[in-house]
């Protein structure tokens, strides 16, 4: 497990609960959609719940929790944040 992270995306994923085991499987099995700046934003979607589930990766009592995850990727793949969503991620046209 040799991740790409940057000091920033350390701090918040300790300050956050957030276990390098869950950012190892949203950059596996999540969706990765652009966003302004050049950035990759990688979440779970419906699909990715449904492979995590398939993988027997996620129990029940976390898979709220951890399918609210998301990172933030720059355009050669480090992490430079992480965190939970607490809103719809909006849909392009």
């Amino acid at each position: 497990m040799n991740l790409a992270l940057t000091p920033h995306a350390a701090a918040r994923m300790q300050q956050r609960g957030i276990r390098p085991e869950v950012l190892e499987a949203l950059l596996d099995y999540g969706r990765e959609v652009r966003v302004p700046g050049g950035r990759d934003l990688v979440f779970f979607d419906k699909r990715a719940r449904a492979l995590l589930a398939r993988a027997g990766l996620v129990r029940d009592a976390q898979a709220g929790r951890l399918c609210k995850s998301y990172a933030v990727l720059s355009s050669d793949g480090i992490v430079i944040t992480v965190g939970h969503r607490y809103r719809r991620i909006p849909r392009g046209r």
